[in-house]
């Protein structure tokens, strides 16, 4: 049993420090401790309990994201045709994680996945004439690669009152409207999830776990390890501790940490943080009409994460429906953060940046501001664009997570802002940070496999390789390019995770 659950402080040095309680912490934890379960590895995080920042489950909308439904990853080109290439890149990385997923099942590392994965269909769902054709050839270009192999398509009523009968209600049969359907869609409880891989780590291997304490600074020495301060948060005691190499999962806080690392690679870099907020229903007459996650167009000046969804979520064995994102703005870069985290964030070595994006994103200031300016009632009458008798007292607001956007310098525009998640190594390998959003967590295993890519690639490629290997049976092949190898994948992992698709 590990020495975690007793040992008060931590020791003066590491092997690996984790920084943060979050899902990507969780993962390369594990991931190191069974490719080496001899390094000496420590995980701080600032809060009680893992996953109560971004990874818990109302904190995001659950999505695996596996671009079944998201159509900001299939763009249209300038001849028409659609471009899959982002999509199969994103259901690719979904599918090493349900991998990696399967892999923690199998040892009994976790169990019970029906509580934190379960099926759920993915749709894409357009109105109008133009949007429908785009949706048709989109289904026609998807459906084609292995990865989205048993893609439906229907401009149908009757057929789309059986996918989504509560959108349906009250339709006129004239009005034009057209949906995509994957049965093999997920919904998913990261926090769960992550709580599980944590208790795993805590009881069952050598990997140290902090709550309450806090990474305050990260300074580098001429010896090439990393000097931290820790703060303990219970005790308001302080101690430096030395690691050989340093994982940065800090949520919205990586940011601000990473630059005080001083590397030259996380110069330019800002952030931008923006919350939201969800609708959402418990009516057991409603939620059980509706069993599909329905992503739409964006609207006009409306970041990709903005893009209005209806779902089925499945937390702690209960259902709901969630609609939204409504975007809100904080200068918390944590949702338990601090009203300072924007204005300290800024410096003379990204500031060029932060104007740059802000000025050339006027349009996304506006919207936010809009959005920021809504009442309840304004929400709801967004909501019927999906529900047309949706009724105000059935739903009530719940504040979703906070999230911090990249930005990065641009030549163009002095800065620009992203919308993924981005991974920044130094030179040397020794210090990695998570920064980004959607697709986020869904992605995990694929990211943090990024990370130890860059950082210990020799080892990626020799000792480590078997075990990897075993971990990931896809790792180096492409699905998109091998339908047998994508079939064998997803029949394994739904049978080790129990989904019915």
């Amino acid at each position: 049993m590990s020495q975690s659950i007793f040992r008060r402080t931590p020791k003066p040095k590491y092997d690996v420090v984790l920084i943060g309680g979050g899902i990507m912490s969780a993962t390369l934890a594990t991931l190191l401790h069974e490719f080496d379960p001899n390094l000496d590895i420590a995980v701080f995080e600032r809060l009680g309990r893992f996953a109560k920042e971004s990874t818990a489950a109302w904190n995001n909308a659950g999505t695996g994201h596996s671009a079944f439904c998201e159509l900001n990853y299939t763009p249209q080109k300038e001849d028409g045709s659609i471009d899959i290439s982002k999509a199969e890149s994103i259901a690719e990385q979904f599918e090493i994680s349900k991998q990696f997923w399967s892999y923690l099942i199998d040892k009994n590392y976790i169990d019970k996945p029906e509580e934190f994965i379960n099926t759920c269909p993915h749709m894409s769902l357009v109105f109008g004439e133009k949007d429908a054709d785009y949706l048709e050839k989109r289904y026609l270009t998807m459906k084609e690669s292995p990865l989205f192999a048993g893609m439906k398509f229907s401009e149908d009523h009757s057929q789309l009152r059986e996918w989504i009968p509560l959108i349906m209600r009250k339709r006129n049969e004239s009005e034009k409207m057209a949906a995509s359907r994957m049965e093999i869609g997920t919904d998913v409880n990261f926090g769960a999830l992550t709580r599980k891989m944590a208790k795993h780590l805590t009881e069952d291997s050598n990997v140290e776990v902090f709550l309450y304490h806090e990474v305050k600074d990260i300074d580098p020495r001429e010896d090439g390890k990393w000097e931290m301060m820790i703060k303990d948060r219970i005790h308001s005691h302080r101690q430096e501790v030395l690691a050989d190499f340093v994982f940065i999962g800090a949520g919205g806080y990586a940011l601000p940490l990473l630059e005080s690392s001083d590397i030259k690679e996380s110069e330019g870099y800002g952030g931008f943080p923006v919350s939201g907020e969800w609708l959402v229903t418990h009516n057991p007459e409603m939620v059980a009409q509706h069993e599909a996650k329905v992503y739409t167009q964006a609207t006009v000046d409306a970041p990709p994460m903005s893009v209005p969804h209806l779902d089925l979520r499945i937390i702690d064995g209960e259902k709901a429906l969630l609609f939204g994102p409504f975007a809100g703005f904080s200068s918390k870069f944590l949702k338990e953060g601090s009203y300072l985290d924007l204005p300290e964030s800024v410096n003379f070595k990204n500031i060029k940046s932060l104007f740059g994006a802000w000025w050339h994103n006027i349009p996304l200031t506006k919207y936010l501001i809009q959005q920021v300016a809504m009442t309840k009632a304004q929400r709801i009458q967004h909501l019927r664009e999906f529900v047309k008798d949706a009724k105000e007292e059935d739903w009530e607001l719940k504040v979703a997570g906070q999230r911090v956007q990249i930005i990065k310098k641009d030549e163009k525009y002095g800065g620009k802002l992203e919308f993924g998640t981005e991974v920044v190594v130094n030179k040397s390998g020794t210090i990695a940070s998570l920064l980004g959003a959607s697709p986020g967590a869904s992605t995990a295993a694929f990211a943090m496999l990024n990370v130890l890519e860059r950082c210990f690639p020799e080892k990626m490629n020799s000792e480590w390789r078997e075990k990897l290997l075993e971990i990931i049976p896809s790792y180096g092949q492409k699905l998109a390019e091998n339908r047998e190898l994508t079939e064998k994948v997803r029949a394994r992992s739904k049978e080790k995770l129990s989904l019915k698709m």
